[in-house]
């Protein structure tokens, strides 16, 4: 799967994944091939990009789970953004508290792993993504945690309104608190000094906000995986609570059946299934001479681990058409 930008989309690409306007409404289903209209559609959508299918890659399944969160992300970014320029205009967010239920309702109660999918961001919308994100991946973990009702509410309000700029809203003083508790400790693990216990919440809002920072998707810097910023996460020489990490750990899925993974060895293969002891550690199927690589086994584990998620699913060579051009009198073509 690839991001291609508006201005590089090409008829007959297809879609990876299906576009909806803000109303929720399907534009665009998955596997598409896009014609000149649909391109210009997209463009006048406002649309930075989309993901496209690779030439070789099949379909990817996507679960009914997957396609109700992609909706919900396009609505929700569009009612988020609303919400903040109300907030920037020192005008009261009278939809902010549904906008918190709607996130609470949707994701403040689910008992099954997610596929926690990213989306790219611009500098227009970074904010609004982020932010949702966290909220969604708190009210997660929050879940997980067994937290109050109102615990998960206040803590999803802290973070949509956790950036510096929107804290000026009339919040909360248990929401204010949330957030200050968090910055404290975020400032002091970049700082490397030493810190004060804080409370359960906080630690939520800043492994949620820390994973979100790793995994976001932006047009100028690449996104580390989500095999790395578990990884960044479980180290507990950075700080984070283990109870929390643990809690996202259980929450979303990470290295699922099916996965396809790079090892340490420079072998790639696909998971076959997951170690519910240790995220890091599952059944793999390497790719050369099918052989099974179980990373349980800690003989087996000192000699390879799983180095990061595969970037591509197409392995060929992508050829430089103008150069053989050029040199067509040396190469036999």
């Amino acid at each position: 799967m690839l991001f291609v930008r508006a201005h590089e989309l090409k008829a007959g690409m297809r879609l990876a994944r299906p576009i909806y306007n803000k109303n929720g409404v399907l534009l665009y289903e998955r596997d598409t091939k896009l014609t000149m209209q649909g391109i210009y559609s997209i463009k006048n959508f406002g649309l930075i990009g989309i993901y496209i299918l690779e030439p070789a890659e099949p379909l990817p399944p996507m679960t009914e789970d997957d396609i109700e969160f992609e909706r919900f992300q396009t609505m929700a970014v569009f009612s988020l953004k609303e919400i903040f320029e109300s907030v920037e205009n020192g005008k009261r967010a009278i939809s902010l508290p549904t906008f918190v239920s709607d996130i609470m309702r949707n994701y403040g109660h689910v008992e099954r792993k997610m596929n926690f999918m990213q989306n790219i961001r611009s500098k227009e919308d970074a904010v609004y993504k982020h932010s949702l994100n966290v909220a969604i991946l708190s009210a997660l973990i929050s879940n997980r945690m067994h937290m109050t009702n109102q615990e998960q509410i206040k803590l999803i309000m802290a973070s949509l309104l956790h950036e510096s700029q929107y804290m000026n809203y009339n919040l909360d003083e248990a929401v204010k608190k949330v957030i200050n508790q968090m910055n404290y400790k975020l400032k002091a693990l970049e700082d490397k000094k030493s810190y004060s216990e804080i409370s359960n919440m906080a630690e939520v809002l800043l492994v949620a906000y820390t994973y979100d920072k790793l995994t976001a998707m932006k047009l100028d810097e690449e996104p580390q995986s989500e095999v790395a910023a578990i990884r960044y996460l479980m180290d507990l020489e950075n700080g984070f609570s283990k109870e929390v990490v643990w809690a996202l750990i259980d929450s979303i899925n990470i290295l699922t059946p099916g996965v396809c993974v790079e090892l340490t060895n420079g072998e790639k293969g696909l998971v076959l299934s997951e170690n519910k002891s240790n995220v890091l550690r599952p059944v793999i199927l390497c790719f050369n001479g099918n052989k099974k690589v179980d990373l349980y086994y800690d003989n087996v584990f000192k000699e390879v681990q799983i180095k990061d998620i595969m970037k591509s699913m197409d392995n060929r060579f992508i050829m430089d058409r103008s150069y053989l051009e050029k040199n067509k009198d040396i190469i036999n073509i």
